[in-house]
């Protein structure tokens, strides 16, 4: 078996075993999973190599590129504001910014961008990555953008638009931007390493990516899904290397909060317990009404482009569905990132859960939904 470092309580070695597991059975690389249980961590296990040019070992300070879990992050955030009274999903966006009403959109709602629902899963302006870098310059294009289709009566995956359009919002009631109110309200004060806009002084700690053989390639540029997950081709997928990729450091400064977080397991495992237990007997961020709230389902089955992937989406958030992340149960919410990176907590059980890796093999892929299985059989 593949050598790990870390601990897991006793009661939890099964997820050791198949953290170790996964070594052997699949092409993994480094890796890491973190698990909190009441607001206690009760695993946290890291291994393998973090940069395989030099051999740089993954160790428990390392972080990774986590994708898509940045949305979990900013659904955090928007769901904070709302409890605190500060935000009204349901209401008009622009109340909050009011240029945003242009073009169709007066009626869209916070909850329908959560949701995937507002008609805007891509941006018809094209950008370079420094006008995205900027934030403004997006700002703008989305306060352009006519929908896609009639807000609220389908739903299309909004891939970099939900960060940035839920981002503003935050940004607007505020005054910080999305990165700087995740690191200001919850990751700094709760110590947990987890960044969208990572500061120059963690990029010695980040993982280098690697993909894994076999990924399908991305249609071509015009079609709306790549169009969606590259914002017009001003970012590549899954390029790793080539400038902007997914490597570059200029990538993980920027604010980009719909797919740009850094962190660790422990940081991104550490925000879901915060909110839904509290951490080592501190106050739960998130109350049950809260989450009850944002695991009601807005969207499921096949979307805009004809795809019914199995996904089930409530506010920013996946939830527990069989034909694609089955998690502890309807309670359980969070986020994937794109080559198997995973996070999510469950108030029900308690748990906060994270798996990150280095190698990217896929959505949906096996190795976090084994990790799950391990800590649902530990549960019981």
């Amino acid at each position: 078996m593949q050598q790990y470092q870390g601990w897991a309580d006793e009661r939890y070695g099964a997820v050791a075993d198949v953290f170790a597991a996964n070594f052997e059975e699949f092409p993994e690389l480094g890796a890491a999973v973190t698990v909190y249980v009441g607001g206690r961590k009760v695993a946290e296990l890291w291994g393998g190599t973090a940069d395989e040019r030099t051999g740089r070992a993954w160790t428990r300070d390392t972080l990774v590129p986590v994708f898509s879990c940045a949305k979990g992050a900013v659904a955090i955030s928007a769901l904070l504001l709302a409890q605190r009274g500060r935000l009204d999903l349901d209401a008009p966006i622009a109340r909050y910014w009011p240029e945003f009403a242009r073009h169709g959109k007066r009626d869209i709602t916070t909850r329908m961008i959560l949701g995937h629902r507002a008609g805007l899963p891509a941006l018809d302006t094209v950008l370079s990555f420094e006008e995205i870098a900027a934030w403004e310059p997006v700002v703008h294009a989305i306060e352009e953008q006519e929908p896609l289709w009639e807000p609220g009566t389908t739903y299309e995956y909004h891939g970099h638009v939900l960060g940035f359009a839920v981002g503003e919002v935050i940004r607007r009631i505020t005054g910080l931007a999305p990165g700087a109110f995740l690191r200001e309200e919850l990751t700094e004060p709760l110590g947990l390493p987890l960044w969208i806009g990572l500061p120059e002084s963690e990029l010695p700690h980040v993982a280098r990516l690697v993909e894994a053989e076999g990924r399908r390639p991305m249609p071509g540029p015009e079609h709306l899904l790549t169009r969606i997950v590259t914002m017009n081709g001003a970012l590549v997928f899954p390029g790793l290397d080539v400038p902007h990729g997914w490597n570059d450091p200029a990538l993980h400064a920027i604010e980009l909060p719909g797919a740009g977080a850094v962190g660790s397991a422990t940081g991104l495992a550490g925000l879901y317990a915060a909110a839904v237990t509290g951490l080592d007997g501190g106050e739960r961020l998130l109350s049950s009404d809260t989450v009850t709230d944002a695991v009601r389902e807005l969207s499921a089955g096949e979307g805009f482009l004809g795809f019914d992937m199995g996904a089930r989406w409530g506010s920013g958030v996946l939830l527990d569905s069989p034909a694609f992340r089955r998690l502890l149960g309807p309670r359980s919410f969070g986020n994937d990132g794109a080559g198997g990176q995973f996070a999510f907590g469950d108030d029900e059980f308690g748990v906060g859960f994270a798996y990150v890796a280095n190698r990217m093999i896929g959505h949906g892929d096996a190795r976090a939904n084994r990790l799950i299985e391990a800590v649902r059989g530990c549960l019981s």
